[in-house]
């Protein structure tokens, strides 16, 4: 290819080039072609020299075979001084995204550098864990997963407590009132397991002593006590009198209250008690003379007490305080209701903020929320099955870590990466929605499920028969019945029946594991039988064998066996 002339020579056009396309080139008069080196004129471009043309010589003139392709042009910003590959712009632009994927794997490592990794893999860290050898690599995978089983214990109290505020306002507003009045006052908090019953009036206790401070009220005495730590129901009573004044061996500790908040005088320069009260079913006597005695505590002339009791039961205050309603005492009652799917969600997302990582994906939470929700709302479940779907996903990475060492070292990984690899890695390292519905499984798994499996085949027709013949609405049936709904099966299935004798010994045997429910009778076939367990559980248990869950959904007609 021709180069750029000399200032005596007269340079190609690109109007001569294309039309000098299909033959030879020729050669100018003076028959030899110098490249300019320092003297040549500027140009707005410049040829790409090729290697012919960095031979000083004549040009070879032979007529080429086949037709020469045109010359392309070439913009100053596409030539190799600015390419921005070229060294020079490399040191100077530091790493850009070009053609390379070298420096793009730079550049995006470079960008995840600062920002921690949940990885609980320590041998596939990468980032600023580079140099790390693979005993310190495991200490941070422990580290790692230490702390996201930390977070979402039960017992580690969040930062702050979301989709609890109405409650909390009701409870702190009731206090209030009463260091205002100086009166004192009762109050039931009632609720289904795991609804933030507990932590709830901790924060609210916290916000009580706060606001007596900040308003220029005495700060009242405050008594937490957990009634299943007591080693008698009547201990309440010591440790309440034990905040105010020494215990007097002559009396017994209610009698000593009694007196204390009856008279004014003895009264008047004590400050006010919270009494926060937890399992307060745990008082629950024959007589309940304890719940009552403790609640009548604050009804007392000159009672300084503010009592909240803490307890799952709804109609406590109905059915162990009559006598408190009669006297119109009957305490406020603040009930926390089960968690709902959005609320499980909130809660979960507020105590995973802790984390610099993502750890699930959100659909992985949102099964979670849906499941608990719909069974209990029990938020401590749902830590629960959070914690376990962790366990799910450490297990299988422990199980694949050979063969992902071993695919790694055969397709070069470690010494070609690709941002691919990085984010499949990040994806792959996260709990999904697979490992949440095991965990689910586990937790909600009734023991009635394994039970049924595990029983031999024919006791598993027996109770498959039980169940077709109670769809019907049918509460009970004889041994006789279900015999032959028994042999029916059999038959179906094309399984040889046993005797009699034999349906009738192992109803009993199914009986004495709680399945079945056995009547008396002088004769075997006719003594009732029931289901002990649900219906749905056994059910449940034969749809994994496909005999059975044809027998099961024996109403359309062209089931397969």
């Amino acid at each position: 290819m021709p180069s750029i002339a000399g200032n005596g020579s007269r340079p190609f056009s690109a109007v001569d080039e294309l039309k000098h396309t299909k033959s030879t080139v020729k050669v100018e008069k003076s028959g030899e072609m110098r490249r300019s080196i320092g003297d040549s004129t500027p140009q707005k471009r410049r040829l790409r020299s090729n290697s012919a043309a960095e031979v000083d010589g004549p040009i070879d003139t032979t007529p080429s075979p086949k037709p020469c392709s045109p010359t392309k042009w070439k913009s100053p910003r596409r030539c190799t001084s600015g390419s921005p590959s070229s060294p020079a712009n490399r040191i100077e632009r530091g790493y850009e995204l070009g053609k390379s994927g070298e420096l793009l794997v730079k550049k995006l490592s470079d960008a995840f550098i600062e920002k921690p990794k949940w990885n609980p893999r320590g041998k596939f860290l990468r980032g600023s864990t580079e140099d790390l050898g693979p005993r310190e690599k495991n200490v941070e995978n422990v580290e790692q997963l230490s702390s996201v089983k930390d977070t979402l214990h039960v017992s580690t109290a969040p930062c702050t407590l979301v989709c609890r505020e109405d409650e909390q306002r009701r409870v702190l507003q009731f206090c209030k009132q009463c260091i205002e009045q100086e009166k004192a006052g009762s109050l039931y908090v009632c609720g289904c397991p795991g609804t933030g019953k507990s932590l709830s009036m901790e924060r609210v206790k916290e916000s009580l002593i706060k606001w007596a401070k900040e308003a220029g009220f005495q700060q009242p005495d405050v008594l937490a006590v957990n009634c299943t730590t007591l080693t008698k129901t009547s201990d309440i009573f010591s440790k309440i009198l034990g905040k105010d004044q020494p215990q007097k061996k002559t009396t017994s500790p209610l009698q000593n209250l009694k007196n204390l908040y009856s008279q004014k005088q003895q009264s008047a320069g004590m400050k006010m008690m919270l009494i926060i009260a937890d399992e307060l079913d745990y008082l629950i006597t024959k007589d309940g003379a304890v719940l009552h005695d403790l609640f009548m505590l604050t009804t007392l002339p000159s009672s300084r007490c503010i009592l909240i009791g803490i307890a799952n039961a709804i109609d406590l205050a109905d059915r162990f305080l009559p006598r408190l309603q009669s006297l119109n005492c009957k305490p406020m009652v603040v009930s926390f209701r089960a968690y709902s799917k959005d609320q499980i969600i909130a809660i979960l997302q507020q105590r995973l903020l802790a984390l610099p990582y993502t750890v699930f994906q959100p659909q992985a939470l949102e099964l979670c929320a849906r499941k608990v929700a719909a069974a209990s709302g029990d938020m401590r479940k749902a830590l629960c099955v959070c914690r376990s779907a962790i366990d799910m996903l450490e297990a299988e990475l422990r199980e694949s870590v050979c063969n992902l060492d071993l695919s790694s070292a055969e397709s070069g990984f470690h010494g070609h990466r690709t941002p691919d690899c990085d984010l499949i890695k990040q994806n792959g390292d996260i709990v999904r929605v697979d490992h949440m519905a095991i965990a689910l499984s586990k937790t909600y798994r009734s023991p009635v499920v394994d039970t049924v499996r595990s029983l031999p085949q024919h006791q598993q027709i027996i109770l498959c028969s039980a169940v077709k013949l109670f769809r019907g609405g049918k509460k009970d049936t004889t041994i006789g019945e279900l015999s032959k709904s028994y042999l029916d099966i059999c038959k179906l299935i094309l399984i040889p029946p046993v005797g009699n004798m034999e349906v009738s010994s192992m109803c009993r045997v199914l009986g004495d594991q709680g399945l079945l429910k056995l009547g008396q009778s002088r004769e075997d076939k006719l003594r009732r039988v029931t289901l002990n367990v649900d219906e749905a559980d056994i059910a449940f248990a034969l749809q994994g064998i496909r005999v059975f869950r044809n027998c099961l959904n024996a109403g359309n007609k062209n089931t397969d066996l």
